[in-house]
């Protein structure tokens, strides 16, 4: 059976290749997700290795559906050493420049080492990969950052894990209230046409064709059409199919945005509810049951 998963969650990979095997590299990959409508992926690579953004993207969407999902590559090369620098001896000879003038004016004269350190003097050089090498790279960051994603699928099913019972329990409940109103609802026929009685005995003493021919049946058709507009038997079973629909959306994941949509119907419903609720006690079912159905919607917007 599937099982629900959630949107937030992390996952890591690193790797390494030597020098041998395709330039003394060594990276890390993160990748983390929050909670979106639908599936936007945003990449962060090392300059150079553009291509990989299109393997991210293509990884991301063949393991998710929803959630904004941010991933980073952060790749080093190994230090190629003091050697392999060079003087820049155009730059170092404006820099001299200014400072013999400076030093004509009375300031301290220049050391080699801060010479060096000023922007520009010293220059490593450009580093260019042999094409098989650069594949190989490429390659191995494609295989750390699907590693990542891995990782970060993992993380989200065991927050949907974490998830399934407590939404479950909080189905189980309006179901519950539900069954509730339902027996409530059966009262509200008698109650109207015991207020209304009673509205009528108040008014007797005003009213002086209350005994007039047809009266009575005038007064029960009111009555009826009172009871009518009162009728929730349609919004309890519209609320009992929804509780159907969300169960079934809970096995068949994955469900999120389906699940979005059923709470909207869900809260329609309780709005009516105690829109035509004519008891007390039928209006505090349909209030709770509203609060019910909140509490559940926050649940489900962490559902991928």
């Amino acid at each position: 059976m599937s099982t629900l998963s959630g949107m937030t969650g992390f996952g890591r990979a690193d790797g390494a290749l030597s020098a041998e095997e395709g330039g003394d590299w060594t990276w890390s990959v993160e990748a983390r997700s929050v909670n979106g409508r639908a599936l936007e992926v945003r990449f962060r690579g090392p300059h150079g290795f553009d291509t990989l953004e299109r393997h991210a993207k293509a990884s991301a969407q063949s393991r998710l559906n929803r959630g904004q999902i941010t991933l980073g590559v952060q790749a080093k090369r190994a230090d190629l050493g003091a050697a392999s620098l060079k003087v820049n001896a155009d730059i170092l000879a404006r820099y001299l420049t200014l400072a013999n003038q400076l030093a004509e004016e009375g300031a301290t004269p220049p050391s080699a080492d801060g010479l060096l350190s000023l922007r520009g003097v010293l220059e490593a050089p450009e580093e260019v990969d042999a094409p098989e090498a650069r594949a190989a790279v490429e390659a191995a960051l494609a295989v750390s950052i699907d590693q990542a994603l891995d990782a970060l699928k993992l993380s989200r099913d065991r927050e949907g894990q974490q998830l399934t019972p407590v939404i479950t329990g909080f189905v189980d409940r309006i179901a519950a209230l539900v069954a509730q109103a339902e027996t409530e609802a059966v009262a509200q026929t008698d109650h109207i046409r015991d207020r209304f009685a009673r509205r009528m005995t108040e008014l007797a003493p005003d009213l002086s064709d209350l005994g007039a021919p047809g009266l009575a049946d005038r007064i029960v058709l009111e009555i009826a059409a009172l009871a009518t507009k009162a009728d929730v038997r349609e919004e309890l079973d519209r609320l009992t199919a929804h509780v159907a629909s969300a169960r079934t959306l809970l096995q068949q994941p994955p469900a999120g945005r389906k699940l979005d949509f059923l709470m909207q119907e869900f809260m329609r419903e309780a709005n009516t509810l105690c829109s035509k609720s004519a008891t007390t006690a039928l209006t505090g079912l349909g209030l709770e049951l509203k609060a019910v159905i909140e509490q559940l919607r926050e649940q489900v917007q962490n559902v991928e």
